[in-house]
């Protein structure tokens, strides 16, 4: 297992991880397998999809108007980042990538995105690659 760290900036943004994690796969010289990446972080997300900026930017308003933040929930009692909690459970905290021929069988358009819901933070992504 590596880690990637990732500063953040927003309170909610989108980060294209992408050349961290083919890095660390063809560091590792597995031909076939795959490639599980992961955020221990209970308000963040992992996810895949097109690194385009009209794009992400639509991504993050879904996001707020979705789960706006200061909407009353209960954890928000504690330290009022429920909706970053609640973001985080409807992204997903893991992606699973085949690799195929050495490399990450992502599609034409995919990216890896980490995606932070209660910046700016200092983070850390878990990249596992095993052989199969």
């Amino acid at each position: 297992m590596e880690r990637i760290e990732i500063r953040t900036k927003e309170s909610t943004e989108l980060i294209d991880i992408t050349r961290e994690v083919t890095g660390i796969v063809e560091r590792k010289s597995v031909e076939s397998g795959i490639c599980v990446i992961f955020t221990r972080h209970t308000t963040t997300g992992i996810i895949i999809n097109e690194n385009e900026a009209g794009l992400k930017n639509d991504m993050v308003t879904l996001l707020n108007l979705l789960i706006p933040k200061g909407k009353g929930n209960l954890h928000d009692r504690i330290d009022d980042n429920a909706h970053a909690h609640l973001r985080s459970v409807v992204l997903g905290s893991s992606v699973t990538i085949p690799i195929e021929n050495g490399t990450l069988a992502l599609g034409t358009w995919q990216s890896i995105f980490f995606v932070e819901c209660d910046g700016p933070r200092r983070r850390e992504v878990s990249v596992t690659v095993v052989e199969g």
